[in-house]
């Protein structure tokens, strides 16, 4: 059959909506990158709370004023495309000259001008976001007969627009990426149909290059000086080495004379006639450093054993190790000093393993050693698919959690266990925990431990754990087998040799003990600053055997000591976020990694009232509308109920499966981009489906929630499961398999969105119930990290699950032909 005329018209406007949702998320994607190089990585989620603000309040303008905007659609769609790359380009600049400082947030006296700042990120950036809200918007009005394809050709746009994005972040600079980005919101003035059509392009050829203009002339972004980057590159003779371009961020090896070896070493190094960490170079992330990198020429690990880490090699002479990062080479140098027999080492990080294994610019790459061999894997993976008794020590590096996101699992419950099965009887992991910031982070650690041993079925957890620890650092060694009274007494000489502390062991006399601390470490009140104990104290002491057996701590009443698992595995986030005061109040003393939570409470304070802003703001018209459309009650509630639990529950499901893809690549950078764009682009494909079984409404949802909801029972009760048991399979091949996983789901959730256009009629509701979805969104986004973070991710999917429910049962009702359903509740 040959499309009608209008149809075909109506397609060929959908163009150009393709390739501005493709700029648009691109730009998004750009800004996030912005923000962790610039900032950190925590502040990119106001990122996605203006994104949707922006196309929430278009939403809410068109709803409110349909009619005009409908008769001027042409022009508004002609010059839409150059009014983008301006405020785009704009945006961008005055981004980078706002001063806001991520410190100064945490200082009492200086916090308050850093909300000004904040509220500038949304000056900047809300009018790009809300012109490209309005061009949806108004696609969704003018072709309202093909609702599904509207949303496909958006969701598609999307998809692609991410990936491809993800790819140039391979070759350019995160600064450089905003100036690529303006060519598909440019070019898409080509394609714009009806009057004003060659205006339009003359208007985007004349802002493309009054927007590239802009950006090219702007002065360089430097390195802020809160950046661990910022000191060394400011010491006289500092040089840049090399660099590396990645989606996983922009990677800067320095040279300058501040770089040494990050290790523990013992005081007493120099009265044990060993030398201190010799020089290196510097291997940074982001501005974040995550490795010493060896110098041209021989490793010097004379330190080695004086390092808190050595203590293990002397309690299982000559080990079969698997070593859970290199450190950029260092730590297989010391392990092999302190006699080990054959190291695996694990460098899942991939800059890190290739500057390991060829070396960088200036760097010296790792010396090919029969005792030696490199694994590429995730520490879950590699530990589950070890044969038993393959190892005698288990060994996580130091730096190991701070090299990558993804490496957090290593300090999970499952890990743990994984690593006691892959161990010989009388083996040992050994786990570091920074003590810098808070003691507690130990403690909670320990609760982890006593979890892993758990579930290889061993329950007196307090007979198989020592800990010991310098002024610093920690380390927690577990054993199969229970810790003998000769390992015992062999650790307390090794730490007095060095002056470390044995903060437990089995038996321990705890009061007894203080008299010979070495390194005090007081007990300090959380809610109040003020130091609880008098005299030498160890304060991961006075709690170690009281978590190992499983009772509860003074500390619980400040902190979150619920184990570490594959379901909440965020190692930051002992902070307990249901008392704000408390932690604004000590938000100065708060380590970084905890203020990912914090920012994720304020985004969704603010997103809440948006949303209710949004939700309220047409029925300021009520009156007026009432008389025209004669609509009960009841026809206003359940769009509401619909749209708004369905922004909730997509925006669940996709933070779901992007942190259990990126367990299962060990990677969150690939696991972001392929559940994005699978999410996106199948979804795409479930819309345009949807436009085929309109004539079904009622039957098509609640087709798709049942999938749905079908779907979330399988990965509650099986997921984890199916994950270990497919975790040896080829990186590639598990790509495919996560793809698989996301494709029905995703098909499924295009569905109920266009289905649901659908039945509110061609008017002023359909531009404000597809603002409201926006608004829920922004709640959705920071809702589901904190949900996730503090409940687990299961949670966070039996939450979707509900909203999918709530969905089916809310299925608006179709409205009634003529001017009323056409009208505003």
């Amino acid at each position: 059959m040959t499309a009608s005329p209008t149809i075909g018209r109506a397609r060929a406007a959908l163009i150009p909506l393709f390739l501005i949702s493709a700029g648009v998320v691109g730009y998004e994607n750009a800004l996030t990158r912005y923000f962790a190089v610039a900032k950190w990585s925590e502040y990119g989620y106001w990122v996605i709370s203006i994104v949707m603000v922006g196309f929430a309040l278009s939403g809410v303008v068109v709803a409110l004023f349909r009619d005009p905007i409908a008769r001027h659609g042409a022009w508004i769609r002609a010059l839409s495309p150059a009014a983008m790359v301006i405020a785009a380009a704009a945006g961008y600049h005055y981004v980078t000259l706002n001063p806001f400082n991520p410190l100064q947030l945490q200082n009492a006296t200086t916090w308050l001008p850093q909300i000004a700042d904040i509220g500038l990120y949304y000056a900047c950036l809300l009018p790009f976001f809300f012109l490209a809200g309005v061009y949806v918007s108004l696609s969704f009005v003018l072709n309202a007969g093909e609702i599904g394809r509207v949303y496909a050709y958006d969701l598609i746009g999307a998809g692609l627009g991410s990936a491809a994005t993800l790819l140039l972040m391979f070759g350019l600079h995160p600064y450089l990426l905003m100036p690529v980005l303006l060519a598909p919101l440019a070019a898409s003035a080509l394609f714009q149909p009806g009057r004003g059509h060659g205006i339009g392009i003359a208007a985007a050829v004349v802002a493309l290059l009054i927007g590239e203009g802009i950006l090219f002339l702007d002065t360089p972004v430097p390195v802020n000086d809160f950046k661990a980057l910022y000191a060394p590159l400011h010491t006289p003779g500092a040089r840049v080495l090399d660099e590396v371009r990645s989606p996983r961020g922009d990677y800067v090896l320095a040279d300058d004379f501040t770089e040494r070896v990050d290790t523990d070493v013992s005081n007493d190094a120099g009265m044990l006639g060993l030398s201190g960490p010799p020089r290196t170079l510097g291997l940074y992330r982001d501005g974040n450093r995550i490795a010493a990198i060896p110098r041209a020429g021989p490793l010097d690990v004379g330190y080695a054993h004086a390092s808190l880490d050595a203590a293990p090699y002397l309690l299982r002479p000559g080990p079969r190790v698997l070593l859970v990062g290199a450190s950029g080479g260092y730590r297989i140098a010391e392990v092999l000093a302190l006699g080990a027999a054959h190291v695996d080492a694990l460098e899942p990080e991939p800059v890190l393993r290739s500057a390991l294994l060829d070396g960088l610019d200036g760097s010296q790459r790792l010396t090919p050693s029969a005792r030696v061999r490199v694994l590429a894997g995730g520490p879950v993976e590699t530990a589950a698919n070890a044969a038993p008794h393959s190892y005698d020590l288990i060994d996580i590096s130091g730096d190991f959690l701070d090299a990558a996101e993804a490496n957090e699992t290593a300090f999970t419950a499952q890990a743990i266990a994984d690593d006691l099965r892959a161990l010989a009887p009388d083996g040992l992991v050994s786990i570091p925990v920074s003590i810098k910031d808070l003691p507690v982070y130990a403690v909670r650690m320990l609760a982890t431990a006593r979890e892993g041993l758990r579930l290889v079925g061993i329950a007196d957890a307090p007979n198989h754990v020592v800990v010991y620890r310098s002024a610093w650092g920690v380390r927690i060694l577990i054993s199969p087998t229970a810790w003998s009274a000769d390992r015992i007494a062999a650790l307390k000489r090794f730490c007095d040799d060095r002056s470390f502390d044995v903060s437990y062991y089995p038996g321990v006399d705890v009061k007894a003990a203080r008299a010979g601390i070495y390194n005090d470490l007081p007990q300090v009140s959380f809610t109040s600053g003020e130091i609880t104990s008098v005299g030498p104290d160890d304060a991961v002491a006075d709690e170690a055997g009281a978590v190992l057996a499983g009772r509860r701590t003074a500390s619980e009443e400040a902190f979150n000591l619920s184990p570490i698992t594959l379901d909440r595995p965020a190692f930051h986030a002992v902070l307990r976020l249901s008392h704000p005061d408390t932690l604004l109040n000590r938000l100065e003393i708060l380590p970084q990694g905890e203020i990912g939570g914090l920012v994720n409470l304020a985004v969704l304070a603010q997103a809440i009232v948006f949303a209710l802003l949004v939700l309220a703001t047409p029925l300021l018209v009520i009156g007026r509308t009432r008389k025209t459309s004669g609509e009960p009650r009841a026809e206003v509630l359940r769009p509401v109920i619909y749209f708004s639990a369905l922004g909730l529950g997509f925006l669940f499901l996709e933070i779901f499966l992007i942190e259990q893809v990126s367990v299962y690549l060990n990677d969150r950078t690939s696991a972001f981009a392929l559940v994005l764009t699978g999410m996106l682009v199948f979804s795409g494909l479930g819309s345009l489906l949807a436009e085929q079984l309109k004539r079904w409404p009622h039957a098509s949802v609640a087709l798709a929630v049942v999938l749905a909801l079908g779907w979330c029972a399988a990965m509650y009760w099986r997921g984890e499961t199916a994950m270990m048991t497919t975790l040896d399979q080829p990186w590639g091949l598990r790509a495919l398999i996560a793809l698989a996983v996301t494709a029905p789901l995703s098909i499924a959730l295009g569905l109920p969105f266009p289905l649901g256009l659908t039945r509110v009629g061609t008017g002023a509701m359909l531009p404000w119930v597809w603002g409201l979805n926006g608004a829920f969104s922004v709640v959705a986004t920071p809702l589901a990290n904190l949900v996730a973070r503090q409940a687990g991710y299961s949670k966070l999917l039996i939450a979707a699950a509900v909203l999918y429910v709530i969905v089916a049962i809310a299925m608006p009702p179709a409205v009634r032909a003529g001017r009323g359903g056409d009208a505003l509740p």
